[in-house]
């Protein structure tokens, strides 16, 4: 049985500074890493894009423990085209709300929640409850599906994640009981990824990735990138496999022990992001 242990989710941003003000302003997360890099990644990280990007790491508290968000920035790329495969993050944060109505950033209520977008119009739904200091406030990503038993029938079945609650139109999966979960809803229609589309990150035992690749061919299921290192300036090296599940939903397994080292929260992070958010306002300017 795959041990296996919810680490974040990506999103592709177009405007770094506008990006950076929602996620440390308004929801209140924390800069952990930045990371920049002069070329396009070799498991496509920052999507299909050959060129300079940057890493950004944002959270309520280390990766170690905590359910965390990755900013990728193409640079010269000014926008995404969305789609319909990313439905929400579930963040249960009265205080997210009060920064959000403070700031006057557009808020409004949704099946019973407060509702606030990112710049691309991310959706995070807000629970009007204070932040857990003993846990993480991240409940849950949301992601569309075409055919539930289909979802589950590979989630479940096949990657081995356990299932924590199922209705007719959607089914709740996770790994453990203490960390975010990931819940699949039923949109009735072929899922559409767009430029925008995100991948969901997971680690597992260094030794177990082999078994996740055999597991995927064996059922005839698509990885996008075979097992491969992946290095990291000044950091330490991972392996890495893609996976892409019936409705092309992006899956990154990711070696436990060797994230775990570059995960690292780096004190500098922030400085390095505000930096960079500088000289893009130059370029701007200029």
């Amino acid at each position: 049985m795959l041990s296996g242990r919810a680490l974040h989710f990506v999103f592709k941003v177009a405007d770094r500074t506008l990006t950076s003000k929602f996620y440390r302003e308004i929801l209140g997360m924390k800069v952990l890493r930045h990371e920049e890099f002069k070329e396009g990644c070799e498991a496509a990280c920052n999507g299909p894009y050959d060129n300079r990007w940057s890493k950004t790491m944002v959270g309520y508290g280390p990766e170690d423990s905590h359910f965390v968000v990755e900013l990728t920035y193409n640079y010269n790329v000014h926008s995404y085209e969305s789609g319909n495969d990313f439905l929400g993050f579930i963040i249960k944060s009265s205080e997210a709300i009060e920064r959000a109505k403070s700031h006057g950033w557009p808020i409004r209520e949704e099946n019973g929640r407060q509702v606030v977008e990112a710049p691309g119009g991310y959706k995070f739904y807000l629970i009007n409850e204070s932040q857990p200091k003993d846990k993480d406030p991240v409940e849950k990503v949301i992601l569309a599906s075409s055919n539930l038993q289909t979802s589950i029938d590979y989630w479940n079945g096949i990657l081995g994640l356990k299932i924590f609650d199922k209705s007719e139109k959607k089914v709740l999966l996770g790994f453990a009981e203490d960390q975010t979960k990931l819940e699949l809803q039923d949109i009735g229609t072929k899922v559409e990824h767009a430029q925008a589309y995100g991948r969901i990150a997971f680690s597992c035992p260094y030794d177990q990735q082999p078994k996740i690749d055999e597991k995927i061919k064996a059922s005839n299921h698509k990885i996008l990138t075979p097992l491969i290192s992946l290095d990291t300036p000044g950091k330490a090296t991972v392996r890495v496999i893609i996976l892409s599940d019936p409705d092309g939903h992006e899956i990154c397994f990711v070696d436990d022990e060797g994230f775990r080292k570059l995960s690292a929260f780096d004190p500098q992070g922030e400085r390095l992001l505000d930096r960079y958010i500088v000289k893009d306002q130059e370029r701007k300017i200029s």
